[in-house]
């Protein structure tokens, strides 16, 4: 009887389809693999890391190169718009000023006033050496461009206004010219 009994106990067992879990089963070649493989990665992360640095040293360096660069150019603008003005005052004020048709007074007011556009020129051209040979009370290189850029804009606008002027005095001078003719026409009628 007891064997029936065993052999219907193990019957049992195998006809409920009962499944063990066993021994947790650990592979150190898999493990080993990994730290290989995380140790490489932290290789590349630093590499990463330094080709950043320098990429963003390198971008801060093109920005410094950028803004000299700038401010070479608004200085060069400047110099050219100077050299317009010694121009037009050399050429075109001479001009008028020999004309028999501006009075004594005026041609006073147009030397004074073309006077001051130079002043304010050489002032200007003061005004950038100084900038420039100096820290001028420590700016930054974008803060030093943006004062040439405005001076660039100012030189502009004197060379507009001379130009305005001179032309307005040429006006003055061809008006003045055709009513000498009008009036001291002869008449033959």
């Amino acid at each position: 009887m007891k064997k029936k009994i065993l052999v219907l106990a193990i019957a049992s067992l195998f006809s409920l389809n009962i499944k063990a879990q066993g021994l947790p089963t650990y592979d150190n070649t898999n493990f080993i693999s990994l730290v290989k493989q995380l140790i490489e990665s932290g290789k590349q992360t630093a590499n990463i890391i330094k080709t950043v640095k320098f990429l963003k040293t390198q971008k801060e360096n093109i920005e410094k190169v950028n803004d000299v660069v700038k401010q070479l150019k608004a200085v060069r603008e400047i110099g050219r718009n100077n050299r317009r003005l010694i121009a037009v005052v050399q050429n075109d004020l001479r001009d008028i000023l020999d004309s028999p048709y501006i009075k004594p007074e005026e041609a006073t007011r147009v030397t004074e006033s073309f006077s001051l556009v130079v002043d304010n020129s050489m002032e200007t051209l003061d005004f950038i050496d100084e900038i420039l040979s100096s820290d001028y009370l420590k700016m930054s290189d974008a803060e030093r461009t943006e004062i040439l850029k405005e001076k660039e804009l100012e030189s502009k606008e004197m060379v507009s206004n001379v130009k305005t002027k001179t032309k307005r005095y040429r006006d003055i001078i061809s008006f003045r010219k055709m009513q000498d003719k009008i009036n001291n026409r002869e008449t033959e009628y």
